[in-house]
């Protein structure tokens, strides 16, 4: 029976896992660049972000919950890791306030959410109804598999840990602590959590030192939580994971350190006297001060999470523009290269009506996006010698890029396009949306050669060692052409119009000279028919990547 329920509970894990992916892509394809305007207006500044990310965790009764969903946000490009960091440092503000609702659940909601995104993902017509299907199927089954984990994992720890708790020889606070972080991870919910540790406290189970030891536990529970969120996820929820991880731990040992003189402050600001007893283990440790009633119990109890929550938003707060500045350092990109977060880093349409400063911060988004493009390629190619599933999520990690880029920058030079007389500027415009096509073009073809490989892969469908080296040659041929426009948008020096010309001349005979050696092969039997669609499918692709990287540098040879 032990075995079954943690089986169980791996399983709700599971479907809280799947839950998260399949909220973020449909938060993704539903986002329109207006909605991620508002919610950036919405927790522009590091105080409207800690009070969006407050209100969040206050709705939903619960700081994990809050937390996964601002790490959805972050996978689906609506947050920047520095509103990231000031939301879920807010979830905790959202926790004080939850406190007083903790009979509060919405893992009812969970089955009706399936069900309802069910119906609009098979039976609508139309697309944004589609996708807000997916979004409710995601909610679903993410509360789901946090009901299923909260039945099965308390009825295995109901008992242990309160036992575990008191025959442990480590020191208390940290045996508390650690005891706080399990609850709240086990019921998913930090208000939850901190009634638990009342309703014990209240009891004469555990001491009120112990239990303020405990509460502090909040903050860790709810680090794990965003962390199984960021599972899979992109290098930004990552990214906002590890920091938001180094401000939990700093602040958690801080106050553990300086754990007798927190009592003292908790104290003051509840207005009880704490009584004179030792703090440092055994016995002393779990006694109850007989002074204080219930009442007066939960009040101190909630009042130290209160003062822990808001010391610890007063500290890091102004501070996270530094953390967010730094996470590169912390955590830098896999491939060194091209950094995988899905929306506009230089845009800003504060500055639309400066037509100049406006056209250059468009130049350096679309170098990024051409960054984006060619290590994309790079990627592909690299499956070719040797296949991996954890590269295969990057490329598809960046294709999203493309598209998030492609959408948002095209709109943004529209805009421009409106406001801006300088006939310069607006010559201009067209040749840039062109060049922003194409570089989306590269990442939609790169997309097509990769399911070609997987349906090879997973088909156990083989290729020629001649076909092999043949589609490696041209995959040089494609990267060489990609790798010049790149340099190009840098400005930097590549060959002449007549150069360029040729280079293109020999990737499409190369291409017309594979399809003739393949057509033999097929004539000879020594090719399968399966085989022989990818491989066409798979040289046409690198034939239109080559065309693009070619449309890119001559459109940009037309830019004033």
């Amino acid at each position: 029976m032990l075995l079954l329920r943690l089986l169980e509970a791996l399983g709700g894990l599971g479907l809280f896992v799947l839950g998260m992916k399949t909220m973020a892509e449909g938060l993704q394809r539903l986002a329109s660049g207006g909605f991620r305007r508002f919610l950036e207006k919405l927790a522009g500044n590091r105080l409207s972000a800690a009070l969006t990310g407050g209100c969040l965790a206050s709705f939903l009764q619960s700081s994990g919950a809050a937390s996964i969903l601002i790490i959805g946000f972050v996978n689906a490009g609506l947050l920047t890791l520095y509103q990231a960091l000031g939301m879920l440092l807010g979830t905790a503000l959202g926790t004080v306030v939850a406190v007083q609702f903790i009979a509060f659940k919405i893992t009812f909601l969970s089955l009706p959410a399936i069900f309802t995104g069910v119906a609009l993902r098979f039976s609508s017509k139309q697309r944004r109804l589609v996708f807000l299907g997916d979004i409710l199927i995601g909610l679903g089954l993410l509360f789901l598999g946090l009901e299923i984990m909260e039945v099965r994992f308390s009825s295995l720890g109901e008992h242990d840990v309160l036992n575990w708790l008191r025959s442990s020889p480590m020191d208390w606070r940290l045996v508390s602590l650690l005891a706080g972080t399990a609850i709240t991870f086990l019921v998913q919910s930090g208000s939850a959590a901190i009634g638990i540790i009342i309703a014990l406290a209240a009891a004469r189970l555990i001491g009120l030192e112990q239990a303020v030891a405990m509460v502090l536990g909040e903050m860790p529970g709810t680090l794990i939580l965003a962390a199984i969120g960021a599972i899979g996820g992109t290098l930004a929820a990552r990214r906002a994971v590890i920091l938001y991880g180094i401000i939990c731990i700093a602040s958690v040992s801080a106050v553990l350190v300086l754990f007798p003189q927190f009592l003292s402050l908790v104290a003051a600001v509840s207005g009880v006297e704490w009584p004179n007893v030792a703090i440092t283990g055994g016995e002393s440790a779990k006694r109850f001060p007989p002074v204080l009633s219930g009442a007066q119990t939960a009040r101190t109890i909630a009042n130290s999470y209160t003062l822990f929550s808001l010391v610890i938003a007063a500290l890091f707060l102004p501070f996270i523009g530094f953390f967010a500045r730094s996470a590169r350092m912390i955590l830098p990109t896999a491939d060194g290269g091209a950094d995988v977060e899905p929306r506009p880093r230089y845009l800003d349409y504060r500055i639309i009506n400066t037509p100049y400063l406006a056209l250059l911060q468009a130049g350096n988004e679309l170098k990024r996006m051409a960054h984006v493009a060619g290590s994309m390629l790079s990627d592909t190619v690299q499956q070719f010698y040797e296949f991996n599933a954890r590269r295969s999520a990057i490329i598809r990690q960046k294709e999203n890029v493309l598209d998030v880029l492609q959408k948002d920058l095209s709109a943004f030079l529209v805009m421009l396009s409106r406001q801006s007389r300088n006939p310069e500027i607006t010559a201009d415009i067209p040749l840039l949306l062109g060049t922003v096509n194409e570089l989306e073009a590269v990442g939609d073809n790169c997309e097509i050669i990769l399911d070609c490989l997987r349906r090879k892969k997973e088909g156990s469908v083989f290729f020629s060692e001649t076909a092999m080296e043949e589609t490696k040659s041209l995959a040089r041929q494609s990267a060489y052409l990609v790798n010049l426009a790149v340099d190009h948008l840098e400005n930097l020096e590549i060959p002449g119009e007549h150069d360029l010309r040729v280079l293109k001349k020999e990737l499409h005979a190369t291409a017309d000279e594979m399809k003739n050696l393949h057509l033999s092969r097929l004539s000879s039997g020594s090719c399968t028919v399966i085989a022989g669609l990818l491989y066409m499918d798979i040289v046409t692709a690198f034939v239109k990547i080559g065309d693009c990287a070619y449309s890119i540098m001559k459109q940009e040879k037309g830019v004033s």
